[in-house]
């Protein structure tokens, strides 16, 4: 498997679910998802043009990070024990699970500037899920007002694994109804730009539905 073979294709069905759309491609940041391939493998994902990676384990993270460093824009996809916020902190661009306010609170007290995050969301209702219910993601983030240190950069959902693409739909279309509200608060801390959304089973759907930031890990990298 070719990771610049993949990347082409993954493009071209980028470019055809913008085009569904209305959209620019150049809205559509691919983030490579690496945890479960080796360091070369993530080296090749960046040769083939991709520079952000995600990681959702820690030890696999500063594994790649150590040998990578600053060749990638790093995001940290995946669940962030409080305790170890001091091992991700100013190594990574962005956290895209913010679930709990006592995270925000560490992320605060480590980071020595800003740190864009965005907020989990659990749009889809699932108890394996993490995340804030949607009618409670504003209030968190009104709380967040005290810590200097953390930005809202936009929401995450991880929808089901399933082949309902009007389900599918409506988990992200909610998400970006959620976002929309929480912009029209102009809140300095949080310009909730973005909507992280979408993996290697719905990505196109997720595309047509708003997504920024798309994970894709098997569809580009193997696993």
């Amino acid at each position: 498997m070719d990771v610049a073979e993949n990347l082409s294709r993954i493009r071209q069905n980028i470019e055809q679910a913008c085009k569904n759309s209305n959209r620019n491609l150049d809205e559509i940041t691919i983030i490579g998802v690496t945890k479960y391939v080796t360091i070369e493998r993530a080296k090749e994902t960046i040769e083939a043009g991709i520079t952000n990676l995600g990681e959702n384990r820690l030890e696999g993270f500063l594994e790649k990070h150590e040998n990578i460093q600053d060749s990638a824009s790093w995001h940290f996809i995946g669940t962030l024990q409080s305790r170890k916020v001091k091992e991700v902190i100013g190594k990574v661009d962005a956290i895209h699970s913010l679930d709990r306010m006592s995270l925000a609170k560490e992320i605060n007290k480590r980071a020595a500037k800003p740190v864009d995050c965005f907020v989990q969301v659990n749009v889809s209702g699932e108890e394996t899920k993490h995340g804030f219910v949607p009618e409670d993601t504003l209030s968190f983030i009104r709380e967040l007002e005290v810590y200097n240190n953390i930005r809202i950069a936009g929401l995450m959902t991880m929808a089901p694994h399933i082949d309902d693409e009007e389900q599918l739909r409506n988990n992200f279309r909610q998400l970006a109804s959620l976002r929309e509200n929480i912009q029209a608060e102009n809140i300095t801390y949080a310009p909730c730009e973005y909507l992280s959304m979408g993996m290697s089973n719905d990505y196109q759907i997720a595309v047509e539905e708003g997504a920024t930031h798309i994970r894709i890990g098997s569809d580009l990298v193997g696993s």
